[in-house]
């Protein structure tokens, strides 16, 4: 999947990523960068909203997961169970997340799972970068349910 094929599954798939004007600038089965300015995700401080923040990060490290999956064909629906946030520095312009592949074990672990009870689950990292720096991290637990489950 290229990053346009990505913005545009997100964009058409996930509202809020148009609305939050989030743009994909590297889409790869080992990295995934997502950019967002500063504008649509102001806060009153005139920074980022840490909702805005928080989104953009879920976004990067679901893209990673689905990316993942649809490499394998392994169809499924891929939800966050539960995160945690952890905000750095203020951020005052445009800035990106980027989620690194699980490692290999965790990934062949989780797909293990996925396919043998058509149910995953998986923990996904990403950091928001500002100005070279690590503004932010998320660490998130998402749920990949296979087709027979609703």
């Amino acid at each position: 999947m290229s990053p346009n094929d990505l913005q545009d599954y997100l964009h058409q798939h996930i509202p809020l990523s148009s609305a939050m004007a989030v743009s994909v600038v590297e889409a790869s089965l080992e990295r995934v960068v997502l950019s967002a300015p500063l504008a649509p995700n102001i806060n009153h401080r005139e920074t980022v909203f840490g909702g805005s923040a928080s989104a953009v990060a879920i976004l990067a490290a679901w893209s990673m997961l689905h990316m993942k999956l649809s490499a394998q064909n392994l169809g499924s629906r891929l939800v966050i169970q539960r995160n945690t946030m952890e905000y750095g520095l203020p951020i005052d312009g445009t800035f990106t997340a980027v989620a690194e592949a699980p490692t290999e074990q965790a990934w062949r672990a989780f797909v293990r799972v996925f396919e043998r009870k058509g149910l995953g689950r998986i923990k996904q990292a990403s950091v928001l970068m500002y100005q070279g720096q690590a503004a932010g991290r998320l660490t998130g637990e998402f749920v990949a349910f296979g087709q027979g489950y609703r």
